[in-house]
């Protein structure tokens, strides 16, 4: 939910509307950016209501606005994603929902996940996965706290280091000698350390992917409404 996926969504939208429909095409989006100052590292029960009830707020103006689907750019938000479904009549494309499609397509069934400590760690983001008969490897704690570090102090910035572009090679050979067929990169961000086409395992982009959900969305719509990306 940084301006730095908000900028990748925006892209990768517009790109695949452009290749597909024309030239001279452009995706009919409305994008709320949202303070992520007031969602950064949510943590407890209390932090999780106050980013749902912000996540409800923006999506009930987006729809309002004339929206026909929703996008929330995090994967982290996606933790009240059924919060925010049922406060809204449009769909929201859940972004695991999309990831679980392209790795059965593949028909990869054992996979390592990337992204921050909760996206590792809580079932609202695994069990999506784990429903499609795709076997999660159990995280490595040291590879939590790492992960979660240079995401939220370096990449949620526009940081990029090589020390943690070395972290995160190491940990894909890891993942690949723990027996794992793929990686989920579940963090939008992540794409700015992890080149997806020269890695020793299949990269599943989820920011890509979900972009790309969005883009059919629009593409195979016939009514003139927008999708939208809550960022």
């Amino acid at each position: 939910m940084s301006w730095v996926s908000t900028r990748a969504y925006y892209e990768d939208i517009n790109q695949i509307v452009q290749r597909r429909v024309g030239p001279t095409a452009s995706a009919p989006l409305l994008i709320e950016s949202i303070d992520f100052s007031r969602l950064y590292r949510t943590i407890g029960a209390d932090q999780w209501d106050h980013a749902a009830e912000v996540l409800i707020k923006s999506a009930r103006r987006l729809e309002s606005a004339g929206a026909g689907a929703l996008v929330i750019a995090a994967n982290s938000m996606h933790a009240v994603y059924d919060r925010v479904q049922a406060e809204v009549s449009i769909p929201v494309i859940h972004i695991a929902d999309c990831v679980a499609r392209k790795m059965t397509e593949r028909e990869i069934r054992r996979a390592g996940l990337l992204g921050t400590r909760n996206v590792m760690m809580e079932d609202f983001y695994r069990e999506r996965l784990v429903v499609e008969d795709i076997e999660l490897l159990p995280p490595n704690m040291d590879v939590v706290e790492t992960l979660d570090t240079i995401i939220y102090d370096e990449l949620m910035h526009g940081k990029v280091r090589r020390d943690s572009e070395r972290e995160l090679r190491t940990m894909i050979t890891n993942l690949e000698k723990a027996g794992a067929e793929a990686v989920v990169m579940a963090c939008t961000e992540l794409d700015l350390l992890i080149d997806t086409g020269a890695n020793v395992l299949p990269i599943f982009d989820s920011g890509h992917i979900h972009a790309a959900a969005a883009a059919d969305w629009i593409i195979g719509d016939d009514t003139p409404t927008e999708s939208v990306i809550d960022a």
